[in-house]
């Protein structure tokens, strides 16, 4: 039921810009939380941004100051505005959507897409 649709990957240049999005249909309950995480060939899945229901965004420091996370709460949207690319930010990149009933949360993950910066 719950789908999540992914849009925005690609190629760019360092110092380029991307802008991914995500959309999430089939929802019943409330989203907690939307974001974003990455995972690099060889490395771990990491946390790139996060936004909480009530629009409080969280950031790896990675990330701080170059990217901007923000949802939509009507449409069930979150974007990542990513700016100042550099290589190290190559990584297939999963939206994340977390939906809560009572007492209980649940996560939903993208298939990923793929976004890769060029030295």
């Amino acid at each position: 039921q719950v789908q999540l649709v992914e849009s925005g990957g690609g190629l760019v240049q360092a110092g380029g810009s991307l802008r991914l999005s995500c959309a999430a249909s089939g929802v019943i309950f409330s989203i907690d939380v939307m974001g974003w995480y990455r995972q690099a060939p060889g490395k771990q899945r990491e946390l790139v941004a996060t936004v909480s229901s009530g629009g409080i965004p969280n950031y790896a420091d990675s990330v701080k100051g170059r990217f901007t996370v923000s949802r939509d709460n009507a449409k069930n949207t979150v974007d990542l505005q990513m700016n100042s690319l550099k290589p190290e930010d190559t990584a297939v990149y999963y939206c994340n959507v977390r939906v809560s009933g009572r007492a209980w949360t649940k996560d939903y993950w993208g298939q990923g897409t793929q976004v890769t910066v060029s030295s």
